[in-house]
């Protein structure tokens, strides 16, 4: 294997794995990403160690989890003064630059460090005639997004220093909430979409987290979620302002609701309930994957140009996402929870020096392995603070004996404002998964009133793999509990984080 090939990282926002055809779950078609999977290696065990956006990003770039980096929740920043891999790459020799979406802090302290170049979106940024901070100042561009990123990348890769490998990691803000397409993809899916069987969950034999989540398609999207406006009144301004409908207050259904398509002035009318939910689904799914079309038009333009420069064979491309997302499942959207679809990424390689093509891999893997696998493949040393592991062996189709058998989640942000998620932390195995509800804070004085007391979750995977039925009281799993409560004890050790359970409670 040459010691320096060049490395492409390409991160979405908020992807979903079942929204990318090569997973096989036959939602949408996503030819180009496909590619990376037919001429690489598709994981199917990737995970992120904290569902959110901006914890996921701080352990992709550090290489630890986020007790150690300090981003535990969307309100902190990274500290720019802490080591990176793009600071450890460019010491190496590699060029390195970062374009599209940071959402790691603004300002002088949190501003991007270690890349050559970085051209990035403030906070969320717009998906129509975004703004670019730069180093030279704020930037504002016409057109879509995830064109402007692509061709942002594309003029870096272009100007690039030939004799030296490079780094670049190109971030999408989309598919991210509001789920704004490009026009040129308002025809995409026209035909109605199947609610996942897990839709009308009522959240039965789980802990009380999942009930008391506040991201229901059905009842938490708000109308600029779904491009839509009520045409006497209702806010427009500011998520938390946007109503969402309450069907037990509404007149009877014949002159309840009506709701316009703030683009092209349709209007839309509903009979009963169980209409309006089936729209509000098939408005989030199709907004969702009119987004990603253009992802994939973006990693074809991507990957055309290294054929071009005749540097495919020599350049490790991997996309993933920065988490997990549900789509429509247990009548969810976002992300937060441990459970499967949130807590899953799309991970796949290309590199035809290393990876074979069309293959799979099987082994648990986590963000926090991302930012060591760079440095293996550049052949830079991976410093001993870095806690993830490199994933080249497995690239290589071996699997050491000693690697890890469990992948670690921690949810901080107990509560949150808009959805109500509960802070958990656990861990996964090829068949089970654990989770402790820790509901910080229960029962003390100056805390939320009504909380839940702390609960655990078992899940076995394979038999469940809907995740429907917690077994952690189950006598018939009292050994997997025994075994799985040690499992997470001597990794959160491992890692330095700190329990807050009391074993058996």
């Amino acid at each position: 294997m040459p010691t320096r090939p060049n490395i492409l990282f390409i991160m979405a926002d908020d992807h979903a794995c079942k929204a990318i055809s090569a997973y096989g779950h036959g939602l949408n078609q996503t030819p180009q990403i496909d590619r990376l999977a037919e001429e690489g290696m598709r994981f199917d065990h990737c995970y992120v160690s904290n569902s959110i956006c901006t914890p996921s990003r701080a352990a992709i770039l550090t290489g630890t989890y986020n007790h150690v980096n300090g981003v535990m929740t969307l309100a902190d920043g990274i500290d720019n003064r802490l080591p990176n891999v793009a600071k450890h790459l460019r010491t190496a020799g590699y060029q390195t630059a970062l374009i599209g979406k940071w959402h790691l802090g603004e300002g002088p302290r949190h501003q991007p460090t270690g890349f050559d170049h970085w051209a990035v979106l403030p906070g969320q940024g717009d998906y129509h005639d975004p703004v670019f901070h730069e180093a030279g100042g704020a930037v504002q561009h016409r057109g879509y997004a995830t064109d402007l990123i692509t061709d942002k990348s594309l003029d870096w890769l272009a100007q690039r220093d030939r004799s030296r490998p490079f780094f670049l990691m190109c971030h999408h803000k989309a598919p991210h909430r509001a789920w704004e397409n490009h026009p040129k993809h308002d025809g995409l899916y026209t035909e109605d979409i199947a609610l996942p069987p897990t839709f009308d969950d009522d959240y039965r034999h789980r802990a009380a987290a999942a009930a008391a989540a506040k991201m229901r398609v059905a009842d938490d999207l708000t109308y600029l979620d779904l491009g839509l406006v009520q045409p006497e009144g209702g806010a427009e301004v500011g998520e938390r302002l946007l109503p969402t409908l309450d069907v037990r207050k509404l007149p009877p259904w014949s002159a309840a609701l009506r709701l316009i398509d703030r683009r092209s002035g349709e209007a839309f009318t509903f009979a009963d309930v169980a209409a309006y939910n089936h729209f509000k689904f098939q408005r989030y799914i199709k907004r969702y994957l009119r987004t990603v079309a253009s992802i994939d038009e973006s990693v074809g333009r991507l990957l055309d140009f290294l054929d071009d420069e005749g540097l495919a064979d020599d350049t490790i491309v991997i996309y993933t996402s920065d988490q997990g997302f549900f789509l429509g499942e247990h009548g969810w959207f976002d992300k937060r929870f441990m459970y499967e679809e949130s807590f899953q990424m799309p991970f796949l390689v290309r590199y035809p020096r290393l990876a074979q093509a069309r293959s799979t891999n099987t082994s648990i893997v986590s963000n926090v392995d991302f930012a060591p696998t760079f440095l293996a493949l550049a052949g830079a040393p991976v410093p001993s603070y870095m806690q993830g592991r490199s994933i080249v062996p497995l690239l290589g189709g071996e699997a050491p004996a000693d690697w890890p058998r469990h992948a670690y989640h921690r949810y901080w942000m107990h509560r949150d404002e808009f959805h109500n998620a509960y802070a958990h932390y656990g861990i996964r195995d090829h068949r089970h998964k654990l989770i402790h509800w820790y509901n910080e804070g229960y029962g003390l004085p100056g805390t939320l009133p009504g909380g839940e007391p702390p609960e655990w979750e078992l899940f076995d995977c394979e038999r469940d793999p809907l995740e429907l039925f917690n077994r952690y009281d189950d006598p018939a799993y009292r050994s997997v509990v025994d075994e799985m409560t040690a499992a997470l004890e001597a990794l959160m050790q491992r890692i330095g984080d700190e329990p807050v359970h009391r074993r058996g409670a």
